[in-house]
């Protein structure tokens, strides 16, 4: 549940108010399967024990249609041909209202719902005995479980001006429903509208911005409004005016789209949906808290001026953060153990626990990297080709930043340390937004790595996101995030990579195998399988599957690596072949990640079969094999299709600290751009700089090409090491 939604758990008396342009089709027609849709939500909450009261407008426009065709139907020609003269509104009104309380009634009864309908005027309200009867009256249908439905009786309405705006008790449909919700002392108003909430502009302009929480003192004169509702009176400008007289006298107020499915359920469950206005917002959202997108451009602003710095100017930064670790460990250890203790009494397994505990040593471990990452060669602005493509005309090929990543983890703090580390050598901007188990850690690791970035650059440079509502609206900014990096379940991955256009270097589940091969040394087998499996379970890289060729079977040394594992406390599943050959439970599927000490045991009966098992239940991550013919060996390492592929090594090596990479974001199982574990060069991207003295192309007659091959100098670069993009 949104932070901001809570309230929602006291709610019991609900206003929703149907809006024209929810009512009708673009064509003024009856929109009968998107109010179907939404009665079917109501009687939902009706019998889950919510007091709801419909506000519905569309009336005049469903009588003007009706109106529009029967004269039609008893015109002539001729009188077809003459000047239309437009419908007297008030006769529309009496006409549509009759068909749309005949179609909600309808509605209504094939969901065994009993409705009521309650026509009021502008001067009802004047009179204090009408409010208190109209009171009694609701409270009495509510009682019922009845659901009343109010409409502006614009029939007999005596307002000079009843389909413009205009001054009163209330001036249309949206201030009618806002007047009902503080009369009958509603607990929630919902706005149905065709937009999915109020926007920082016309919601048109690809520039414009949902508004999550609606904040009076910031949002009141920085806001400008798109045209009108097609069919009703107000628009969104109506809306708001009416959302905020009623949230500041004490009903909160969600705008919110009538088109989208189970929206009015979505508000009640206290999603973010559509847009809030509470009396209480401006204690919520502070007035100069950026959003999702202001957070992206300051993060791509503060990577353009880390870019301008010098090679050694960079350097120095990971050198402090470094240090800031080290000098604020006791701070850190606080917050984390915070954490871990909340894990535990939220009843979360061991293996996430484990991989959300912070030690001093993992600290200092930290920090250590951190200062390996920025003793490192230069990456930014390197040459990686010259060409001479013509006398003068020099092209160079130069690495460069991707610019803005967003990477979303789970649990591990200490994946933000390398991935803030990593994001500085490489000149990017960053958006982070860790696990919710990790919240307290992050946000501490966040405060000390960015309290050392200088001002020329600015904080802002690495945003850390707080909820996980921001990660939908970051998903959308394909203009500003260039890449984004899910650690975490291959659900997490599955999830980003359909909600968005931005490229997704993905890191799916860590089902890692080792076989061990009928020519496999025993006592090294041993060695490397006990490491894989119980070095760190909790790891993407630790074993998941033990694959052993048949003849150990006969030999003993499967029922020697069976007794080492065994001993060590893993929990053994056997596959089909294994089943009734030793005694512990069937796995259930080869597909699985423990993330424990827990491993799935299979025999195969060559090192082909070995291979096919591993690209069927695999994930593409690390793999290895144990074995002492060198030829099965390469057979195996240039067969099997995974990021990393080890021969006679544990898997627990396939690690960007491990690697020389000084640290990772992640270990990718994808082919475009990165795959196997991702440090700085993973983030980089090339650019193109061409030197010339004049030359023009004037279809290719002045050009003599050569496309020579230029020598260069190891590690050269075109300045300093400080181009951006």
């Amino acid at each position: 549940m949104d932070p901001t939604r809570a309230f929602v758990k006291n709610v019991k008396r609900v206003v929703v108010k149907v809006g024209t342009a929810v009512v009708t089709r673009d064509d003024g027609r009856l929109a009968v399967g998107r109010l179907g849709a939404i009665f079917e939500q109501l009687e939902k909450l009706n019998s889950r024990g919510f007091d709801i009261i419909l506000v519905t407008s569309g009336a005049v426009g469903a009588g003007r249609q009706r109106l529009k065709y029967r004269k039609m139907i008893n015109s002539s020609f001729a009188d077809l041909q003459k000047p239309q003269v437009e419908l007297d509104g008030k006769a529309c009104a009496a006409v549509g209202q009759n068909g749309l309380m005949a179609l909600y009634d309808t509605l209504f009864s094939q969901l065994d719902v009993t409705s009521s309908q309650l026509l009021v005027t502008d001067n009802d309200f004047k009179n204090a005995d009408f409010r208190m009867q109209l009171s009694q009256t609701v409270d009495s249908l509510l009682d019922l479980r009845s659901i009343p439905i109010f409409n502006e009786n614009d029939a007999i309405s005596t307002r000079r001006a009843p389909y413009e705006d205009s001054s009163g008790i209330f001036w249309d449909n949206d201030s009618l429903a806002a007047l009902l919700a503080m009369e009958l002392k509603a607990d929630l108003l919902v706005l149905l509208s065709d937009v999915d909430g109020l926007y920082s502009g016309p919601p048109s302009d690809p520039r414009s911005k949902l508004i999550h929480t609606y904040v009076k003192q910031k949002h009141q004169k920085a806001i400008s409004f798109g045209d009108k509702s097609r069919m009703g009176r107000g628009g969104m400008d109506a809306k708001v005016k009416a959302a905020v007289n009623a949230a500041y006298s004490g009903t909160p107020v969600v705008i919110a789209s009538g088109y989208a499915p189970n929206n009015i359920i979505k508000v009640l469950n206290g999603e973010r949906v559509g847009t809030l206005f509470h009396k209480d917002a401006h204690m919520w959202i502070p007035l100069t808290e950026i959003g999702p997108h202001e957070m992206a451009v300051s993060a791509r602003e503060a990577s353009r001026k880390l870019q301008a710095l010098t090679s050694e100017e960079r350097k120095n930064i990971l050198l402090d953060v470094a240090s800031a670790l080290e000098a604020n460990e006791q701070f850190i250890m606080l917050e984390n153990d915070a954490d871990v203790e909340a894990a535990r009494d939220a009843g979360y397994d061991e293996a996430l626990v484990a991989r959300l505990a912070l030690k001093p040593s993992k600290i200092r471990a930290l920090a250590e990297s951190v200062r390996r990452l920025a003793e490192m060669e230069e990456p930014i602005g390197q040459v990686l080709k010259r060409t001479e493509l013509a006398e003068g005309l020099v092209l160079e090929k130069k690495s460069c930043p991707l610019g803005v990543l967003l990477i979303v983890f789970e649990s591990r703090p200490d994946a933000l340390v390398q991935i803030a580390s990593l994001a500085i050598r490489s000149g990017n901007g960053l958006l982070l937004k860790g696990g919710k188990e990790a919240k307290r850690s992050n946000a501490i690791l966040h405060k000390v790595i960015t309290s050392v970035i200088p001002e020329t650059v600015g904080t802002k440079l690495i945003g850390l996101l707080t909820s996980r509502e921001d990660i939908p609206d970051l998903l959308k900014l394909d203009d500003v995030i260039d890449l984004v990096i899910p650690r975490g379940s291959n659900k997490l991955v599955s999830q980003i990579k359909n909600s968005t256009k931005i490229p997704v270097l993905g890191h799916s589940d860590g089902i890692c195998h080792v076989y061990v091969d009928k020519a496999a040394n025993l006592e090294m087998a041993k060695k490397i399988v006990l490491d894989a499996k119980t070095d760190y379970p909790a790891a993407c890289n630790a074993m998941e599957t033990l694959l052993v060729h048949k003849d150990l079977l006969a030999s003993g040394g499967l029922q020697e690596l069976v007794k080492e594992l065994e001993q060590e406390g893993v929990t053994l599943f056997a596959g089909p072949r294994v089943n009734g050959v030793v005694s512990f439970s069937k796995a259930d599927t080869f597909h699985h990640e423990y993330n424990s000490k827990a491993c799935t045991i299979e025999i195969v009966n060559n090192v082909d079969e070995a291979i096919d098992h591993i690209h069927s239940y695999g994930s593409s991550h690390t793999e290895c094999i144990v074995t002492d013919d060198q030829d099965v060996a390469e057979h195996f390492l240039n067969r099997v299709d995974s990021a990393a592929v080890f021969h006679n090594a544990s898997t627990r090596f396939c690690d960007g600290a491990r690697f020389g990479l000084g640290a990772e974001v992640g270990i990718s199982t994808s082919k475009i751009h990165a795959r196997g574990p991702v440090g700085v060069e993973g983030l980089l991207t090339t650019r193109w700089v061409l030197r010339g003295k004049g030359q023009v192309v004037e279809g290719d007659k002045g050009v003599v090409y050569t496309h020579k091959d230029l020598l260069m100098v190891n590690g050269s670069n075109g300045s300093n090491g400080s181009n951006g993009y």
